[in-house]
């Protein structure tokens, strides 16, 4: 049997393209598909276009994880077999491990001879969405013989968006995410790692759903397809990329432009959702607090009480390397009590 992508018992999540219904494409990490199904296997048809790194497509069948190595570019049907044939019901979960060194098409399920397509299952009425770097994305979380170190040589195969500390956080609050996540970029055009020599910035993402030059044209993301009830802004770590103007000196013409166009994010955000909570902050990856003081600055500034700034207990000392799964879920745990202890009515 079967089943396109459009089907209506398919749960979706994430900032998704949806210009072909029927040939849906999952841009950043943590976007997935979700299906609850009967039978003892199905097909997944996929389509990928590589921009760098070996791609993996992430799969959790019945609580069980694997990873699915895509093809570089092009076409792919990846036959899925379950295990517990006893069951009668099965869950899937597929979904966005990386960033956008790829950008996946899912063309929708074929159903084994008998096998049917269930009801999904209710959506998290919660919703939350983050805007960072390669933290925020999971990039080398997997990479947990590095735990505490720097990062191991890797072409994509450790990276995984469902150990990020977004994601974490997202599962602890039981909420819905959007995770606008890119590895490399900071808050600025013209600085980070992100599509050097040029380099682009958060500033000129935000609000896209393509945003890779090596993909294509950038396309605008239709604002009103998801409204969160809190936004987490995690920058200023690959901001001091190539000079760490910050720490030199934080009253610097640099740093003073840092500062203002981070206000001018905040604000933008709040223009964009008046009624979320926006939650600032960076990550235990190390880097100078001098950025850590910049944002405290900014969020004084908007003198609003629902955008406050969160400081973990190792907050840029707690790894020379990306986070790994339980540097992660250190995160996870703190910023999901916090959020928690905003009281958000909403919520209650």
């Amino acid at each position: 049997m079967k089943i396109q992508a459009n089907d209506s018992r398919l749960r979706y999540s994430g900032r998704i393209d949806w210009s072909n219904p029927e040939a849906p494409v999952f841009v950043f990490p943590c976007t997935s598909v979700q299906a609850r199904f009967t039978g003892n296997q199905l097909t997944v048809s996929v389509k990928n276009k590589n921009i760098y790194w070996d791609n993996y497509l992430g799969c959790i069948l019945d609580g069980e994880q694997t990873s699915i190595l895509l093809p570089k570019n092009g076409e792919a049907k990846i036959l899925l077999e379950v295990k517990e044939k006893e069951k009668t019901e099965h869950d899937l979960l597929l979904f966005k491990r990386q960033d956008s060194c790829h950008e996946l098409t899912f063309q929708g399920f074929e159903l084994a001879d008998g096998g049917q397509l269930l009801k999904p299952v209710p959506e998290e009425k919660r919703k939350i969405e983050v805007y960072g770097d390669s933290v925020s994305a999971g990039e080398v979380s997997e990479a947990i013989d590095y735990t505490g170190k720097p990062d191991p040589e890797h072409n994509g195969e450790y990276s995984n968006s469902w150990y990020s500390y977004a994601w974490m956080t997202a599962r602890k609050l039981h909420a819905q995410i959007h995770d606008i996540a890119q590895g490399g970029i900071a808050l600025l055009d013209h600085t980070g790692w992100f599509c050097e020599p040029h380099a682009i910035g958060m500033e000129s993402v935000w609000n896209k759903v393509h945003y890779q030059p090596a993909a294509g044209k950038p396309t605008e993301w239709n604002f009103s397809d998801y409204t969160p009830d809190v936004v987490i802004v995690a920058f200023g770590q690959n901001d001091s990329h190539p000079v760490d103007y910050m720490k030199e000196n934080p009253n610097s013409e640099a740093s003073r432009h840092w500062k203002k166009s981070y206000q001018h994010f905040l604000e933008k955000l709040r223009e964009t959702y008046p009624q979320a909570h926006i939650v600032c902050i960076t990550t235990l990856l190390g880097h100078d607090p001098s950025w850590d003081q910049a944002i405290c600055e900014a969020v004084e500034a908007q003198n609003d009480d629902k955008i406050t700034k969160y400081t973990f207990k190792r907050n840029g000392t707690g790894t020379p390397g990306h986070l790994r799964i339980p540097e992660a879920e250190e995160m996870a745990e703190e910023l999901a009590a916090y959020i928690e202890s905003l009281s958000i009515e909403e919520w209650r």
